[in-house]
């Protein structure tokens, strides 16, 4: 056999059997709405880790970390000092959030934004939003698979195809099964990951340089600037390193598919547990970024930086170590990819439409409507990564800009009654507003600082003056029974709805 047919075969393999596990994993359960979105809220620690690890570790750290690390240097470890805040934030907010998901049967992010605010309105608008941003992240994924299988093949496969092939299998799985589906494949996903981060990450200085330190050596030689900030850019100086860090730290857990992963949780100390012991996978980061920094001696001059990681094991291994290589590459890809269709799919179908077009949908019908959403989320994806040429980091930073600005909503809403509907959703629109300027007008970075923390200051300005100017409208909550600082005792929620 060949070596593309080698690679491609483990590849191959690989996906497939762990496909069979995400489309077994639902074939016993009755999909209904609550099963399809949130497994009936009985995910243990065990469950929860791999779920969420499977959302964060995602082509962004298998590719795009590298890709970062060979081509711009310094400004990567950003990646590193925001997944340690990030963990810190979620031991403060998701318990929270899953006590009142709990009570008030909340299934999706919108669902918080409605039941807190009293306005199906900002629900939708949230809903949008949230789905418009997933869009670059799935690309990303996509983008990814498809370097994987171009690489793997040795050109045999082009990444139309690889993308098309791999992603009607996600969209199958997720269709079926939902929520288990993706925990189901998170286990063969992480222990692939790792195996790759800890071989790659050592396995490669040694061959070349003989460890790290002397790796490290060559790479101060021959390119002293580029572990140092601004690296090998013009604008990714310290500012931006420390807006960004704030900006993805505050973000990390806004993102709709894992706020609606963290309702699955069996309680809300599953999610402190599990804030607990998340930061053990951020060692396989420094591992990832070694690859590239390695890269950029071993093989100079790649246009694309997130073919680094590929290219090099291309180089260094034999072809059925490149399939396996791939084919963890590729679960990190599909992975997150189903998590954020079926998150996507549900806000359009559920908290968008319903109450938007057809307020006498019931949950069958949304559920249906959700399933029919998938296909059509994964086909716009497909078609924006087959014609953009955005790096995987870029996108997700793109992602977070947006994101993000959902932070004062989501904050404000568990710790401060005075928070209310229009000053949330004024400070939200502001912070898209600014965002979509200046990343339209390839104004980010903005005087040094990332263009969505600086939305996002201005956002929490905007939603703090509205909310105590018209601290008397009816916001859907009895503001006399929310204590500050705590949610611990959440009123009834009034009939009337904006």
């Amino acid at each position: 056999m060949s070596n593309s047919a080698i690679a491609l075969t483990v590849i191959f393999s690989i996906v497939l059997v762990s496909s069979f596990f995400g489309f077994y994993s639902g074939s016993k359960q009755k999909m209904s709405l609550e099963q399809w979105t949130v497994g009936n809220r009985n995910f243990g620690v065990i469950l929860m880790w791999l779920l969420m690890a499977g959302e964060i570790y995602t082509t962004f750290a298998f590719l795009g970390a590298s890709g970062w690390a060979y081509s711009r240097g310094g400004p990567t470890l950003y990646i590193i000092g925001y997944m340690v805040l990030a963990y810190v934030v979620s031991f403060y907010i998701l318990p929270q959030l899953w006590e009142v998901g709990r009570k008030y049967g909340m299934q999706t992010q919108s669902d918080f934004f409605e039941k807190r605010y009293g306005s199906k309105r900002l629900a939708a608008i949230v809903s949008l939003i949230g789905v418009i941003f997933i869009i670059p992240y799935l690309q990303l994924q996509l983008t990814g698979l498809g370097i994987i299988m171009e690489v793997a093949s040795f050109g045999g496969i082009s990444r139309t195809i690889a993308m098309l092939i791999s992603f009607a299998l996600v969209a199958g799985f997720v269709y079926t099964s939902g929520i288990r589906a993706v925990a189901s494949i998170s286990v063969i996903k992480d222990i692939l990951m790792l195996f790759a981060a800890v071989f790659l990450g050592i396995g490669l200085p040694y061959m070349y340089f003989g460890g790290l330190g002397e790796m490290f050596t060559a790479v101060v030689q021959a390119k002293p600037e580029h572990l140092i900030m601004p690296g090998s850019t013009k604008v990714m100086g310290h500012s931006w390193y420390i807006s960004t860090v704030l900006l993805t730290s505050l973000g990390f857990y806004m993102w709709p598919h894992i706020v609606g992963a963290s309702f699955t949780a069996k309680s809300a100390d599953t999610l402190r547990r599990n804030a607990v012991i998340m930061p053990i996978y951020t060692i396989t980061m420094p591992l990832i970024f070694f690859v590239g920094f390695t890269a950029i001696l071993v093989i100079p001059g790649l246009q694309n930086g997130d073919l680094a990681l590929l290219t090099i094991v291309q180089k260094s291994y034999p072809a059925w170590m490149l399939g396996l290589i791939g084919a963890a590459g590729a679960l990190t890809a599909m992975v997150p990819a189903a998590i954020l269709i079926l998150a996507s799919a549900t806000l359009f179908a559920k908290n968008f439409y319903r109450p938007m077009i057809k307020p006498d949908m019931s949950d069958d019908q949304v559920a249906s409507l959700a399933k029919k959403m998938v296909i059509v989320i994964t086909l716009i994806s497909l078609y924006f990564a087959i014609f953009s040429s955005s790096t995987l980091v870029s996108l997700l930073l793109l992602g977070y800009a947006g994101i993000t600005q959902f932070f004062p909503g989501m904050v404000f809403g568990l710790y401060w009654p005075r928070a209310n509907m229009t000053g949330v959703l004024a400070g939200i629109v502001t912070g898209i507003s600014i965002v979509a300027y200046l990343v339209l007008n390839k104004l980010d970075p903005v005087m040094g600082i990332n263009a969505g923390f600086f939305a996002l200051c201005v956002n929490t300005v905007i939603t703090v003056i509205i909310s105590l100017i018209t601290v008397g409208q009816t916001n859907g909550f009895d503001d006399n029974s929310i204590k500050e600082g705590s949610v611990t005792t959440w009123p009834t929620m009034r009939s009337k709805q904006q």
